[in-house]
């Protein structure tokens, strides 16, 4: 078993107990709610620390009874059985505060920008990115998180040819960031007569949400392109619409927002540029540190085929990790825990494979 660091152990509950302090004092809601963050940040780990070590001396206690020749024999047998217990919980902590101690990934507690594109299949690749939109949207809704559309393009008998949204609340790229790639679906459409089943796909793209602070995008490296919003047959929707197309010169990322509102047109399609240029530099970032190896959970590849949805069997597998769920209604109900949690194990149990090695 690895030795757990003693020393960042103690700096993480040094400053758990100052934060604490300072929160108690009754700082400025701007003040607390920034301590407040870091509190809660810390405070699961701590608590584990502060386990794992009040176990650590109930052990020894347990070692030093059992080494003692006085101890009775009746004494002596409760005292093996607690030891057992005490060394299986010490082991889970053991592990858990290894995790904990993992590099954290810098976006986890942001908010993310979920684009999902419709791909092979037409009509009916619109109509499952549909499905996926609303699947998030009920997982974002349990737990707390706001969705947002930015804009979206409906597919000719329903669902999306396109659809942009934000995602906002604490930990969502967290739990989102492993859901970029292609989805595939296999069903009967409802205009297929013969019962056969067709197979179509949608994009799912996860981008953390990026403050000013993060990336900075100067003036003179965009150039904002204002034109009419227009419709069928070049007719234009409303008068008062308008579209908004932004390039980043530098890279050549173009941005285009259609709604009503010019201003807001602009803020949001500078929101989603600012999210796609961040992305680019984690991307760049994640490829320089794992030249030799790759955690493949964590690529986040477009292009790859991560997950089959099977209808007619009721079946979800994500080949990632070549997990089978047999509970595809629950799923496409938003519940993603069961899918989303092993593929964060899986990714927790590859980068303390690759910390080990390295």
């Amino acid at each position: 078993m690895i030795e757990l660091p003693d020393d960042k152990m103690d700096q993480m509950v040094k400053r758990f107990e100052m934060l604490e302090a300072q929160m108690a004092e009754g700082p400025d809601a701007e003040t607390y709610v920034k301590l407040a963050g870091e509190y809660s940040d810390l405070e699961d780990i701590v608590k584990n620390i502060r386990l794992y070590r009040a176990k650590t001396a109930e052990k020894a206690e347990l070692d030093s009874m059992l080494a003692d020749q006085d101890t009775d024999a009746e004494m002596r047998e409760l005292a093996e059985a607690e030891l057992e217990e005490v060394e299986e919980t010490l082991e889970g902590l053991h592990k858990e505060i290894q995790i904990l101690l993992l590099p954290k990934d810098a976006a986890d507690n942001k908010s993310a920008i979920l684009e999902i594109r419709a791909g092979t299949g037409g009509l009916e690749a619109a109509l499952f990115a549909g499905n996926l939109f609303r699947m998030y949207e009920r997982f974002a809704s349990e737990n707390g998180w706001k969705v947002e559309v930015i804009s979206q393009s409906e597919g000719d008998a329903g669902g999306f040819k396109e659809i942009i949204a934000t995602v906002s609340g604490r930990g969502v790229f967290a739990k989102f960031k492993f859901e970029s790639g292609v989805h595939r679906v296999q069903r009967v459409p409802e205009t297929e007569s013969g019962g056969r089943v067709h197979t179509s796909a949608a994009t799912v793209a996860v981008l953390p949400q990026a403050e000013e602070v993060d990336i900075e995008i100067r003036n003179e490296d965009i150039r904002i392109d204002t034109m009419r919003a227009s419709g069928a047959g070049g007719q234009h929707v409303n008068t008062t619409d308008s579209a908004v197309r932004i390039t980043h010169i530098p890279t050549g990322v173009v941005v285009v927002q259609a709604e009503k509102s010019q201003h807001q047109n602009r803020a949001r399609a500078m929101e989603v540029l600012r999210a796609r240029l961040y992305d680019m530099e984690r991307q760049k970032a994640a490829e320089e540190r794992s030249e030799n190896r790759r955690l493949q959970v964590g690529s986040g590849d477009r292009s790859e085929r991560i997950r089959t949805y099977n209808f007619p069997q009721g079946r979800v597998t994500d080949h990632r990790i070549n997990l089978t769920l047999y509970k595809l209604d629950r799923i496409m109900e938003g519940d993603l825990n069961d899918v989303i949690d092993p593929l964060i194990a899986d990714y927790q149990a590859n980068l303390l494979t690759e910390n080990l090695e390295g």
